[in-house]
């Protein structure tokens, strides 16, 4: 049976007058409404962690906005927790975890089939969202690409370069693959279980994959990409899967076919019209207005919404940021890009 959400039947393929549209982060910290629920749940994992608050946050740009899609509210870094990392947020910061930096800190580490205790919260907000989102809206399910959470994991917070990883990579390249193999296992069984519980779409977010060069991207970000959707689509072949590898640059060509994604999520630093040409040729493609826009808003958001809409217009795609939207955004901003995609 076809589907009849917008954004499962572009992912599926078909190409729309108007593209169904989400923003990466859509829920966050730049509405007022989740500033007060995230004070409410106390701090950040405790708003990750509790089911009904989770599902507010995430129902909250549903309401004001009427995205296509609600992406579930969590964070990458609860895989690896579930795995047995330590981890915590400092205020304006962020994330802190322990760190793997030997064989005895990586035998420290759980059996992937333990993660869901931790987990088990996250399916639930996926149920609650599954039966409280209106009809025509899409829920997506997430985790992070394994190069991704490893870079996190070896170094115990986000790095400018993610040299640590590229590091442990070059000196000891057995216990980084055995790390890279336990994330992808623990990803495989993670957004298996989001599917289960109700999640329509998952995205795989490999935000740091724009610095894997060569053999190593083929190696650590496009290898595990197609281990991770091979696993989903045996299982579940009608679910779509989206992959965003951020910063890929030339490797975005190719990136479908090469791993069986359904759509390529693409950042800002490829133009639109490149894109069109190079990757959307194989199939859906999800982006990519630079998030900056939101905060600077403007004539220039509304010319470059509607030039990246017309660029795509001769296929699949699913309109976004090309990356997640900051902060500091005005939230008006966010509706006047939704109006340029709307009424072009």
């Amino acid at each position: 049976m076809a589907p009849t959400k917008t954004i499962l039947r572009a992912l599926a393929g078909e190409t729309l007058a108007t593209p169904p549209i989400w923003m990466m982060r859509q829920a966050g910290r730049y509405l007022p409404e989740y500033k007060a629920t995230r004070a409410q749940a106390g701090d950040f994992l405790s708003l990750c962690y509790n089911p009904d608050l989770a599902a507010e946050v995430t129902l909250q740009p549903i309401r004001r906005y009427g995205f296509d899609a609600a992406i579930l509210f969590a964070d990458i870094l609860l895989l690896p927790q579930a795995l047995g990392a330590e981890l915590w947020f400092v205020t304006g910061e962020g994330p802190r975890l322990s760190t793997i930096q030997s064989q005895a800190d990586f035998d420290k580490l759980g059996p992937v089939e333990d993660i869901h205790e931790t987990l088990n919260p996250i399916y639930e907000t996926v149920r609650i969202l599954r039966r409280e989102l209106p009809a025509e809206t899409t829920l997506i399910g997430f985790a992070g690409a394994p190069w991704t959470v490893a870079t996190y994991m070896i170094a115990g917070q986000g790095t400018p370069d993610q040299g640590p990883a590229h590091a442990l990579r070059q000196e000891n390249n057995a216990l980084f693959e055995a790390l890279l193999a336990r994330i992808t296992a623990g990803t495989i069984d993670y957004l298996a279980a989001q599917i289960e519980a109700g999640a329509e779409v998952v995205k795989i977010f490999d935000s740091w994959a724009g610095s894997l060069k060569g053999e190593a991207f083929q190696k650590y970000a496009l290898a595990p990409a197609r281990e991770i959707t091979a696993a989903l689509k045996a299982r579940y072949p009608h679910i779509p899967i989206i992959g965003f590898p951020r910063e890929a640059g030339d490797n975005y060509i190719g990136f479908a076919k090469a791993t069986g994604v359904d759509c390529v999520a693409l950042d800002n630093s490829v133009s639109a019209a490149w894109a069109a040409e190079h990757v959307q040729v194989d199939g859906c493609v999800q982006g990519n207005l630079a998030s900056r826009h939101m905060v600077t808003g403007g004539q220039e958001l509304v010319d470059e919404t509607r030039a990246i809409v017309k660029a795509f217009s001769k296929g699949p795609h699913i309109f976004n940021l090309g990356h997640g939207i900051t902060p500091d955004a005005d939230p008006d901003n966010v509706q006047r890009m939704i109006d340029a995609v709307r009424q072009q």
